[in-house]
């Protein structure tokens, strides 16, 4: 994520400022371990996609490719 998704989360979720700065000048440790979170959902739900890609044939895997380019934007 970047920091500005990052706000408009803090913002839906209704959180303080001091906890979004504490993220922001957080360690880079933190941030990284956080987006590899995000990144294996992210491939979570790609799977589930080529799945049913795999058990329809009319499903489309395009939304599995979809999910996982989101991640390299």
């Amino acid at each position: 994520m970047n920091e500005e998704e990052y706000i408009k989360l803090f913002h839906k979720e209704q959180l303080n400022l001091v906890a979004f700065k504490r993220l922001l000048d957080c360690d880079e440790e933190v941030l990284r371990l956080v987006n590899s979170a995000i990144e294996a959902e992210r491939e979570a739900c790609a799977k589930i996609c080529d799945q049913y890609a795999l058990e329809d044939e009319n499903w489309s895997g395009g939304c599995a490719f979809a999910i996982r380019k989101r991640g390299k934007e």
